[in-house]
């Protein structure tokens, strides 16, 4: 049976004292690639200290981090990631550690922070942790078979297999109390692979698993055994034991942050305020993703207009505008699913990591992430909206132009939101593209151009009504026909059709304008109060810890 208690400064833990107290450092970066170390640090400080600081005292904690982690010469870098270039490796671990560092933590927990870094900038990195654990302030580290020279730095070691503890006391003493239970290390060998080595479960057959698990449990008990009768578990060596030439450390002086301190952190506007600054920064700094899209929908616009340019007077026949009407508020709006999915997975272990921390809570993020991201969506639609409605001589005026831009804009803003809601409803990024893909095909299908909404049975009828596809199509219909004669020309014959009784003949006038308006509103707000649902109530985990 193994049971205890977790005490934090003579304090019981719990989940708002561990916020308090202890820093997670995770083994993988979670930092935005297009912000500059200092904006990165200096986002943390708004969100993460009271908010009794000045913004002098919140600079200035910036720059004492960047300071202590000796990051000036980068300190304008953007910190970059696999895709985009930036600061080092090991830098940007020293930003990650930056910051958790800005808050002042007393404990500082970190997993295993050289993983992927060269032998010299692990050997700097953990130099800098030693630095900061002299400095009032707990280190732990998880690490695998560390050098030497990294060793040598640590104050206490834990050596564990399977969950068990092997050996924790003094790093200095760790060779004599193998050396005393019979496993010395030899000579010119490096003490953490040697016993890293002795303690490991070998599985490449049953009969070695067996023994070395046997070897692994009789050095657990015998250390179990030695410190059985010490309060705090640590082996620790006699003095007439210590070997000639040993160095014992200096204990390091006790933390003396205390965890108990009232702040009170920055309120909803603020950090709603500060995200939304982030989140159109890291956007705009994205410029080859914006000249991307940018080309996507004037490419799109482009095609589309030039296909139906060149009629002069002579008027489009009614399917061919209808055709016309229905692939532009269906097109486009299929590439952005797919951007803002892939977008929001990319940040999504980023976001589940800063809400664990308590950095922010879900409310100020949502309304940042869509406020933030309309810009970008407004000059998207403008790019890909303007070209097509004057190429292809659709109804001139200012009105009607008006009210189909809306309607676009209205459209491709139901698939942003159906795409924020699958990305957070669905754990990975292949989950949420096949929901959104499925879905968009059934808006597409029922969408009234494809076949006669007056001929669909119950269940696709059912669909139709909360497709946007099949609402927008219905009001750039009604936008460009109602009100208007329509006239064909038969042989010598030409015959005047009211616009209205022509789109009532699709059964697309079966609502008026203002209510198609609503009904878009209403299907937007519907996938917005999904996403909101999820961000609240489902943990944001990247796809590879599901």
């Amino acid at each position: 049976m193994r049971s205890g208690q977790i005490w934090i400064n003579g304090q019981p833990s719990t989940p708002r004292l561990v916020r308090k107290c202890v820093a997670h450092v995770r083994q993988h970066d979670q930092l935005l690639p297009h912000l500059t170390v200092r904006e990165t640090l200096a986002f943390v400080a708004q969100m993460r200290l009271p908010r009794t600081f000045s913004q002098a005292q919140r600079d200035k904690r910036v720059e004492d981090v960047i300071a202590e982690l000796r990051l000036r010469q980068c300190a304008d870098t953007r910190v970059g990631n696999a895709y985009v270039r930036g600061v080092s490796g090991g830098e940007r671990r020293r930003v990650s550690i930056g910051v958790q560092l800005l808050w002042n933590p007393g404990i500082l927990i970190l997993d295993e922070p050289t993983s992927g870094l060269d032998s010299f900038t692990a050997h700097n990195l953990v130099k800098t942790l030693s630095r900061l654990a002299k400095g009032n302030r707990l280190v732990l580290i998880s690490l695998h078979q560390p050098r030497s020279d990294i060793f040598r730095l640590f104050d206490l070691v834990l050596l564990m297999t399977s969950g068990t503890p092997i050996y924790l006391g003094a790093a200095q003493h760790m060779v004599q109390y193998f050396t005393t239970i019979g496993h010395p290390c030899p000579r010119y060998s490096n003490p953490a692979d040697f016993y890293v080595d002795l303690t490991s479960i070998d599985r490449r057959s049953q009969e070695q698993e067996a023994a070395s698990r046997a070897k692994a449990q009789s050095l657990a008990a015998l250390f179990r055994e030695k410190v059985c009768d010490s309060d705090d578990f640590l082996w620790k060596a006699e003095a007439k034991e210590l070997g000639v030439g040993t160095c014992v450390a200096s204990p390091t002086p006790p933390c003396d942050n205390n965890c108990q301190t009232p702040s009170e952190p920055p309120g909803v506007m603020q950090q709603f305020a500060t995200l939304t600054r982030r989140q159109i920064s890291s956007d705009f700094r994205d410029l080859p993703t914006l000249l991307i899209h940018g080309a996507e929908a004037c490419l799109m616009s482009l095609i589309i207009g030039f296909l139906y340019y060149g009629h002069g007077d002579t008027k489009l026949s009614f399917m061919d505008t209808a055709a016309l009407l229905f692939m532009t508020g269906a097109l486009i709006p299929f590439n952005v699913i797919l951007d803002v999915v892939s977008k929001c997975h990319s940040e999504r272990a980023m976001l589940y990591a800063e809400l664990e921390d308590g950095l922010y809570t879900a409310g100020p993020y949502y309304f940042a992430k869509i406020l933030g991201e309309l810009p970008e969506h407004c000059a998207y639609v403008i790019i890909y909206g303007m070209p097509t409605y004057w190429l292809a001589n659709l109804h001139p005026g200012l009105l009607p132009f008006l009210l189909h831009f809306l309607l676009v804009w209205l459209v491709v803003f139901c698939c942003r939101a159906m795409a924020l809601a699958a990305a957070a409803m669905l754990p990975t990024f292949h989950m949420s593209s096949f929901f959104c893909n499925a879905l968009y095909n059934a808006f597409y299908l029922t969408g009234g151009f494809m076949i006669n909404l007056k001929n669909l049975w119950a269940v696709p009828a059912w669909v139709a009504n909360v497709s946007f596809l099949r609402w927008c199509f219905a009001g750039l219909m009604q936008v460009q026909y109602n009100g208007h004669l329509y006239t064909v020309q038969v042989g010598n014959i030409t015959l005047s059709i009211p616009g209205d009784k022509m789109v009532s003949e699709m059964d697309l006038n079966s609502h008026p304008l203002y209510a198609i308006y609503l009904i878009l509103i209403g299907i937007s707000s519907g996938f917005l109060f999904l996403y909101y649902v999820s961000l609240r109530f489902i943990k944001q985990k990247s796809s590879q810890d599901w």
